[in-house]
C-alpha cells in the first residue's frame, strides 16, 4: 500500500507535526489550557458584540441546514470559552455541557449562562485530555460534540477521543492556513524582507484521516476576518507573540521595527487590526451517513 493511502503513516505524521496550534503556544511559553486567561474579557466582548453574534449565527445556521437539531438535544461544547456557542445552543433549546479549561473564561461562562434556569447549562472545568470519559459517562452520550478552534485537537488520538463522546454528530473547526493579521502583513516584510505567506496547517491531516478511516462527513472552507481594537502597547505585544508562534524573528530588532512602524502609522490611541484567515468546518455523521437533503 502506498503511504498516501496508509492511515497509520498519516496518524504518525500528524503526531510528529511540529507546527500545530498547541505546539506553537508551548513554543512561546504559553500553556494551551490557560492561553486565554489574560484576554478573556476582550474575547468575551468580541464573542457577543454584533459582529461576533453574526459569526456564531452563521455556524449554528450551517449546522441546522445540514440536519442538526437543537431543541431537546444534548451537546458537549469543548473549549466553550465564555459561551460563544454554548449560549446560542441553549437559546435554541439544547441541553449543553460546556467544557472550558481557563478559569477567567469559566467565570464569564457562568455569568453568560445564568439566565438559562429551566434548561440549565452544565459547566465542567479542567483539561479535556485528563477527563476519564468512561467514568464521566460521556461515552456516546451526546447528540452533538462541538469543538471550535480549540487546541485539544492536535493529533488523530485526540480526534478519536472527541468522537468517542458523540452519538450522532461531531463538529470540528480548525484553521486551514496560518492566521493572518493586517499589522503582521505590514511588518513581516520589514523584518524578513519577504511578504508573509500563510502556510497550510494540520486541518489537512484531519480531512485525510477522516477519509482514510471511513467516516462520513461534510466540510466547508471559508475565509473569515474580524476586527479587533488594541492599544499601541497591546498591538506590539500581540504581534511579537504572533511572530514567535510562527517561528519568525521575535528578537529586539523585530520589536524595535514593529514599535517604530506602529508609532509612524497608527497615531491614534486605539489601533484597528483585521485578523482571520481560512478556516475549515467539518460535520462528521456517525448516524444517518447517507447524503442529507434539506427538507
Amino acid at each position: 500500500m502506498k503511504p498516501f493511502f496508509n492511515p497509520t503513516i498519516w496518524q504518525q505524521e500528524w503526531k510528529e507535526y511540529g507546527d500545530g496550534a498547541a505546539i506553537r503556544m508551548k513554543r512561546s511559553g504559553i500553556d494551551p489550557a490557560t492561553a486565554f486567561n489574560g484576554k478573556a474579557h476582550k474575547f468575551n466582548e468580541q464573542s457577543f458584540n454584533e459582529e461576533g453574534r453574526r459569526r456564531s449565527a452563521r455556524i449554528v445556521n450551517w449546522l441546522s441546514s445540514r440536519g442538526v437539531k437543537f431543541e431537546g438535544t444534548s451537546i458537549l461544547d469543548i473549549g466553550a470559552a465564555s459561551g460563544v456557542f454554548t449560549v446560542p445552543f441553549a437559546e435554541r433549546g439544547a441541553r449543553v455541557t460546556a467544557f472550558e479549561s481557563s478559569p477567567p473564561q469559566v467565570e464569564l461562562l457562568k455569568e453568560n449562562t445564568a439566565r438559562f434556569t429551566e434548561n440549565k447549562v452544565e459547566i465542567v472545568s479542567g483539561e479535556f485530555e485528563q477527563i476519564d470519559i468512561e467514568a464521566k459517562g460521556w461515552n456516546e452520550a451526546f447528540d452533538l460534540v462541538f469543538v471550535s478552534m480549540c487546541p485539544v485537537v492536535h493529533d488523530w488520538d485526540s480526534v478519536e477521543r472527541i468522537l468517542s463522546c458523540a452519538r450522532r454528530f461531531a463538529y470540528i473547526s480548525m484553521p486551514v492556513s496560518s492566521a493572518e493579521s493586517s499589522l503582521v502583513n505590514e511588518v513581516v516584510p520589514l523584518i524578513t524582507g519577504e511578504k508573509f505567506q500563510p502556510k497550510i496547517t494540520e486541518m489537512a491531516f484531519l480531512l485525510h484521516l477522516l477519509c482514510l478511516n471511513g467516516y462520513a462527513y461534510e466540510t466547508l472552507v471559508t475565509r473569515e476576518l474580524k476586527t479587533t481594537e488594541f492599544t499601541p502597547e497591546e498591538a506590539l505585544e500581540h504581534t511579537m507573540i504572533w511572530l514567535s508562534h510562527h517561528n519568525l524573528p521575535a528578537d529586539e530588532r523585530s520589536r524595535s521595527i514593529v514599535k517604530q512602524h506602529i508609532r509612524q502609522n497608527y497615531p491614534a490611541d486605539l489601533i484597528q487590526i483585521h485578523e482571520g484567515g481560512r478556516f475549515g468546518k467539518v460535520l462528521i455523521r456517525l448516524q444517518e451517513q447517507n447524503m442529507y437533503v434539506e427538507e
